[in-house]
């Protein structure tokens, strides 16, 4: 008993100090914010003058319009201080609504005089004890004084500012008047600025007419108007719904049995009324939404911003031309054409996003950036990448013969199997059993990490269903790649192994001329000089002589087609030296496009942009460098390395048609076992089963990262 009761005491002790240390933290915390606070008093009182108004419900900040410029200067779009607004009564707004926004914004707004103590410490507390800014001190008052009067700007005269406001407000209105006023102020996205505006733009009906359901999900919008847009992210929406409703719950203003009947419930979102499409529209919407995220919509549409872009106006046209050639076979139940497409080009070595087309119509869901997409055999070139990393080169011999990888049998586009033959032609003709017996050999994480470092974070590398497994390098992805990051992890290739991230801004001045950010290039090297040269060697035959051959355009072109199970996603995606394109077709319900591969209309989108912003550009080779010495030089059956015999000419050369048939393929395709991945068919995921071919080469001086045995996680 007693050496046990010794045991314990230093263990106690211990504690103590953890638990002390802590309430020290938390209690320092309080004291620095008191200190702040009383600082910030006492200079407010200073400058408390210069902001107090006669009338401070008409005494705004004048508006003033924000301008985005292209690449070359010019303006291209005027975003207009004009709101969608319309003030409505309190009386008009259901108590619902109310109820809701004071839950979840302050639930003492009832009861402080403007600016709440109570609810600075707590929020001190919180964000002390989590480690994190968590949670924000501002009432309603303090909030309407910021958005009415004031700019977005993030400085102690600016909270000072803001803070004898909120007191001056409080001593002019009642709170039914101050809740007015902010009901009426508040953005919640999509150009809506109030709530009368908000429920005619999500729902298509006035404000006094919103349930409890629709009321919850309204309130939850103003935290973060983008992400939580019902309209774009209605999943995101309905989790902030659920935050709502249990404070509404916790402050007594709803029951829980009423919140559990209308949590899982998604209100019914309208489509923004479409317009006239305009030229860049969707680029358009990308560079405003990416404004929002970072200064607030109040600065964007009030504060007069100055934004110039990387736009290129004669490639966006081009852009726009080649996509409008796509014959639409149906319009969906929401009014939009289908197939969509999205085309997006980049200039390699900036990353300067000089082109992007989102889609056909006037939507709001842009696919260059927001559609992750199956990308079938355009995955391929990261395999391929990651082998002439390991030692392969362009004639590494690998059997194309039958294998079988736990309970699944990979099988080549037409069923055949053309016996041993050189990587690059199994580049060329997209041949899937040697692209997986390369894998095998690598190992998958291999060509996983090299995505990853080219831009590609939607990779899955955790839990049960993952992508670490070989159905992976047939580009059957858990979740799939946006086209515009697969746009950019091709730059790699086009600029010498040198990934440089995608970018639409360039430089944001504010109205009085003070630059708020300027565009720094962040670039990192991630294949060698000779890898890169070897494979832009093989995309160039992709389409001299591949599956690409329909987006030659007579001059040294690289490329990949990308073609999924049952036709659902078809891609192209090239390059010159200095230009990258792709361009991805599919239906925004995942359904087939019925016979069609990424060699067809996504190759012929591709040839029709390039020659148009191509024209009159003198042609330029790929730069080539001395290839290394082959360390890989055959790969057999089960991923096994042997000896060719000298009879790599034994091949099958098998170039029937390249176009598919139903016959040719099946429906689905069980994913790996073994090594560490999982069996069973691929449930929502595609396998590509298209072919291709390349020519072309490049360089880097810089040393190349080395994957180990880790790969990073997928971004979100």
């Amino acid at each position: 008993m007693e050496k046990r009761k010794a045991a314990a005491r230093p263990v106690n002790r211990s504690n103590k100090k953890k638990k002390s240390s802590h309430v020290g933290r938390i209690v320092l915390g309080i004291v620095t914010v008191l200190f702040v606070m009383l600082i910030g008093i006492g200079c407010g009182f200073l400058t408390a003058s210069m902001n107090t108004r006669a009338n401070i419900a008409e005494d705004i900040l004048p508006s003033a319009s924000s301008h985005i410029y292209d690449i070359n200067g010019n303006e291209i779009a005027n975003v207009h201080a004009t709101e969608n607004r319309e003030p409505v009564k309190l009386s008009q707004v259901p108590i619902n609504l109310q109820n809701a926004f004071i839950a979840v914004e302050d639930n003492r707004f009832y009861e402080h005089s403007g600016v709440d103590p109570r609810g600075i410490l707590r929020a001190v507390f919180k964000n002390v004890m989590g480690g994190e800014v968590a949670e924000g001190g501002s009432t309603i008052t303090q909030q309407l004084a910021k958005n009415a009067y004031l700019t977005q700007e993030r400085t102690l005269k600016r909270k000072i500012q803001e803070v004898f406001l909120a007191l001056q407000l409080e001593r002019q209105y009642t709170k039914q008047e101050i809740l007015e006023f902010y009901l009426n102020q508040i953005y919640f996205g999509q150009g809506a600025y109030g709530v009368q505006a908000a429920a005619q733009t999500y729902y298509g009906k006035n404000v006094e007419d919103l349930d409890l359901n629709e009321c919850a999900m309204l309130a939850g919008l103003p935290k973060s108007p983008n992400y939580y847009s019902p309209a774009s992210n209605l999943d995101a929406a309905q989790e902030r719904k659920g935050v709502v409703l249990d404070q509404m719950v916790k402050y007594d203003y709803i029951t829980s049995g009423e919140a559990s009947k209308v949590r899982n419930v998604a209100p019914t979102i309208i489509q923004k009324s479409a317009n006239e499409a305009k030229v860049g529209a969707y680029f358009l919407d990308y560079v405003t939404q990416q404004l929002i995220e970072r200064y607030g919509a109040d600065a964007v549409y009030k504060e007069g911003l100055k934004v110039y872009t990387t736009i290129d106006m004669d490639m966006q046209q081009a852009a726009e031309a080649a996509v409008a050639s796509l014959d639409a076979q149906r319009t969906d139940a929401n009014g939009v054409m289908q197939p969509q497409v999205a085309l997006v080009s980049i200039d390699p070595h900036t990353g300067y996003i000089l082109a992007m087309v989102g889609g056909r119509g006037t939507d709001q869901f842009n696919r260059a950036t927001l559609a992750e997409r199956q990308p079938g055999s355009s995955f391929k070139p990261f395999v391929f990448a990651a082998a002439l990393q390991e030692g392969f080169t362009p004639d590494t011999i690998i059997d194309d013969s039958p294998i079988k990888v736990g309970g699944w049998s990979p099988h080549n586009y037409n069923g055949n199997y053309n016996g041993k033959v050189p990587l690059r032609y199994v580049a060329e003709q997209s041949l899937n059993v040697p692209t997986v017996k390369i894998a095998q050999k690598i190992g998958m994480d291999k060509p996983l990490f090299y995505a990853q470092e080219m831009g590609i974070t939607t990779l899955v590398l955790d839990g049960a269903h993952n992508d670490r497994n070989l159905a992976s390098s047939l580009g059957g992805l858990t979740r799939g790649i946006t086209p515009l990051e697969m746009v950019s992890a091709y730059g790699t290739f086009a600029n010498k192994g040198v990934h440089v991230e995608p970018v639409s801004i360039v430089r944001v001045v504010d109205r009085n001329g003070k630059t708020l950010e300027e565009h720094q290039t962040k670039s990192k090297t991630v294949l060698s000089e000779s890898s890169t040269a070897a494979l832009n060697s093989m995309l160039q035959g992709v389409v001299l002589h591949g599956t690409g051959a329909r987006a030659n355009i007579g001059r040294p072109v690289a490329g990949k087609t990308g073609t999924t199970d049952n036709w659902r996603d078809a891609w192209f995606v090239g390059y010159t030296p200095d230009l990258v394109a792709g361009v991805w077709v599919g239906n925004d319900d995942n359904t087939s496009l019925g016979v069609m591969t990424g060699g067809m209309e996504p190759a012929q989108i591709w040839k029709a942009f390039m020659q148009k912003v191509l024209e009159g550009i003198p042609a330029k080779s790929f730069p080539g460098a001395p290839p290394p010495a082959a360390k890989v030089t055959y790969i057999g059956d089960e991923g096994k390395e042997g000896d060719d015999g000298g009879k790599s000419s034994d091949r099958k050369t098998n170039t029937k048609n390249t176009s598919k048939s139903k016959s040719d393929q099946k429906s689905e395709v069980p994913t790996p076992n073994g090594n560490g991945s999982r069996s069973g068919n691929t449930g929502n995921r595609n396998i590509d089963f298209d072919r291709t071919s390349d020519d072309g080469t490049q360089n880097e001086s810089a040393p190349a990262p080395s994957p180990g045995a880790n790969v990073e996680k997928g971004r979100n």
